[in-house]
C-alpha cells in the first residue's frame, strides 16, 4: 500500500521549524494559465522510505563524500554545486579524475576519461519531478535525468557510482561498485552509527538504504519563493510590469505547451533538433534514440547556464532564437529533419516577445535554498572531493 502524504518543504531542512510532509504549497500553475486558482500537490513517497531527520542527515554526509567515488576524488556536491545552484556551471560535466571547482574544472594530462556528455541538471525542486498540473505525483515513478532513463531519486541516486565517466573511474568494474562502496562505508564506525540511527542497526548498510539516504537529502532541497510565487500569492508588487506581460506571451507564444504545470515542465520527452555539442566528438540520439529529451523545469533556470542537455546555448536569447528558427523551418541539428521535430516545438512564435519571456523567466528565480556546506565528512576526505577555488 502506497503512502500518501502532503509534501512541501520550505527553505533549508535545517531551519529551526523543520516542515515535513505537511505544509501546502499554494503558487501552483494550472495546465493552461500562469495565473488560475493555487493548488495543493499530493505527493506519493515510496512505500518503503519514511523520510526522516535521520536519514537527511545520513544523506547530506553521503552526497558531499568522496568515499563514493572510485578514486575518492568525486562526490554527488562536485557537478551538483550549491554556489551554482546545484549544478557546475560547465556545458559537460567533468567527474572523476578532474580537479577544480565548477566551470574552472579541468582534467589534469595524465587523463584517461571522457568527459560526462551531457549538462549537469539541478537537484533543486526534485522532489516535485513528474508533478501534474493538479499537483499531484507518483515519486515512484518520478521521471529522471535528461532522458527519463530512471524513475524515482532512490534509483537515480546509485546511477553515479557506478557510471565510468562520473564517479566509478578505473577504481572498479561496474558490477562491483555499489558493492565496493558498501564495503568502505562498512570500515567507517562514524558511518556505521550514522546507518544505524536512519534505519534502526549498523547492519543496515547497503546500497538500497544509500539511495533513501540520498534520496531524502535531496527531497528537501527547495527553491519556492520567487517573485511569480509572491504574486501568486497575492504580492501583486513582486512582479514588474514587464514580468506580467511575459507572464501573459509566456502562454500566448507557446512555451506553456511543454513548460506547464507548477514546475514549468511537463516531464515529457520531446524531439527538439538541439545541436550537437561537438566536445563529444560524436553525437547523442537522446531517449530512444530519436533525439528527444526531458523537458526541464523553468524554475531557477537563470542561475543553472549553459542550457540544454548538452550545454550549447550559453543564454535565454540563444535558446529563443532557437526556438524561432525552428518556427522558421529549419531544424538546428543535421541529423533531425524538421518533420521529425515536436509539433508543439514548431508551433513556438516567439516574434517580438524575447525581452518580456526573459524578464518573466528571471521571475521564476529563488536565491533562498540551501546552501550549507559540511565542514567535515565521516571519511575525513574533502568534502566536495578534489575541488578548488571557493
Amino acid at each position: 500500500m502506497k503512502k500518501r502524504t502532503q509534501f512541501w518543504v520550505a527553505g533549508s531542512f535545517f531551519c529551526a521549524a523543520i516542515v515535513m510532509a505537511c505544509q501546502k504549497e499554494d503558487n501552483l500553475l494550472s495546465q493552461n494559465s500562469t495565473t488560475t486558482e493555487t493548488k495543493t500537490p499530493t505527493i506519493i513517497t515510496p512505500s518503503n522510505n519514511e523520510l526522516n531527520t535521520a536519514r537527511v542527515t545520513l544523506g547530506k554526509m553521503l552526497f558531499w563524500d568522496p568515499i563514493l567515488s572510485g578514486e575518492k576524488d568525486v562526490a554527488c556536491a562536485t557537478c551538483h554545486h550549491p554556489n551554482n545552484a546545484y549544478t557546475d556551471g560547465l556545458d559537460l560535466s567533468i567527474g572523476t579524475n578532474a580537479v577544480g571547482y565548477g566551470t574552472s574544472r579541468y582534467f589534469p594530462s595524465s587523463n584517461t576519461l571522457p568527459l560526462i556528455k551531457r549538462n549537469s541538471m539541478t537537484i533543486l525542486n526534485t522532489v516535485f519531478n513528474g508533478m501534474g498540473s493538479d499537483g499531484s505525483i507518483n515519486s515512484e515513478t518520478a521521471p529522471m535525468f535528461w532522458d527519463s532513463r530512471t524513475h524515482s531519486l532512490e534509483s537515480q541516486a546509485l546511477e553515479p557510482i557506478k557510471t565510468l565517466e562520473e564517479m566509478r573511474g578505473h577504481a572498479y568494474s561496474e558490477s562491483l561498485s555499489l558493492d565496493s562502496v558498501v564495503a568502505r562505508l562498512k570500515n567507517i564506525a562514524e558511518y556505521r552509527q550514522l546507518f544505524k540511527n536512519a534505519f534502526g542497526n549498523e547492519q543496515s548498510i547497503n546500497s538500497t538504504n544509500i539511495s533513501k539516504a540520498m534520496a531524502d537529502f535531496e527531497r528537501t532541497l527547495v527553491a519556492n519563493n520567487s517573485p511569480y510565487d509572491r504574486y501568486q500569492r497575492g504580492d501583486k508588487s513582486a512582479m514588474t510590469n514587464l514580468q506580467i506581460q511575459g507572464m501573459e506571451a509566456f502562454t500566448e507564444v507557446g512555451c506553456i505547451n511543454c513548460h506547464s504545470g507548477p514546475m514549468f515542465s511537463d516531464y515529457q520527452l520531446h524531439v527538439l533538433s538541439v545541436p550537437d555539442n561537438t566536445k563529444t566528438g560524436g553525437t547523442d540520439a537522446g531517449a530512444n534514440g530519436n533525439y528527444s529529451f526531458r523537458t526541464a523545469s523553468l524554475r531557477n533556470v537563470t542561475l543553472t547556464a549553459p542550457f540544454m542537455h548538452n550545454g550549447v546555448f550559453q543564454n535565454l536569447n540563444q535558446i529563443l532564437q532557437f526556438y524561432g528558427n525552428i518556427a522558421g523551418g529549419d531544424s538546428q541539428n543535421p541529423r533531425v529533419n524538421i518533420r521529425q521535430v515536436d509539433q508543439k516545438i514548431r508551433q513556438i512564435r516567439v516574434r517580438n516577445n524575447q525581452q518580456r519571456l526573459i524578464a518573466f523567466i528571471n521571475a521564476l528565480t529563488d536565491t533562498n535554498f540551501d546552501k550549507s556546506i559540511p565542514a567535515r565528512v565521516p571519511s575525513n576526505l574533502n568534502p566536495g572531493g578534489s575541488i578548488k577555488g571557493f
